[in-house]
């Protein structure tokens, strides 16, 4: 399964994703993480969705920021790491 997660090394959830990850998924979970505060290209790609899709309508709201984001292959997304750690079955 390959997975794309957007999120950010100053941001507690994000770091706990990331170790969580590092710990469970085995070689058959493909993932890449774009840091949004590392690099403006990847910021630019994630405000792309999160200022589109419905998903992010209460983040909007809110005034927060949606992070971690899970882009799956089938084309789904979730904000919530443990919709997305059983959708990796980990």
């Amino acid at each position: 399964m390959k997975v794309i997660i957007y999120g950010s090394d100053i941001c507690g959830d994000c770091l706990d994703t990331k170790a969580y990850l590092k710990e469970h998924a085995d070689d058959s979970i493909q993932y890449n993480y774009f840091d949004i505060t590392k690099s403006t290209a990847n910021l630019k790609r994630f405000l792309k969705l999160r200022d589109t899709m419905d998903l992010f309508e209460e983040v909007r709201n809110g005034h927060t920021i949606g992070i971690p984001l899970f882009q799956f292959e089938d084309g789904t997304y979730t904000l919530d790491p443990e919709e997305a750690y059983k959708k990796m079955e980990i």
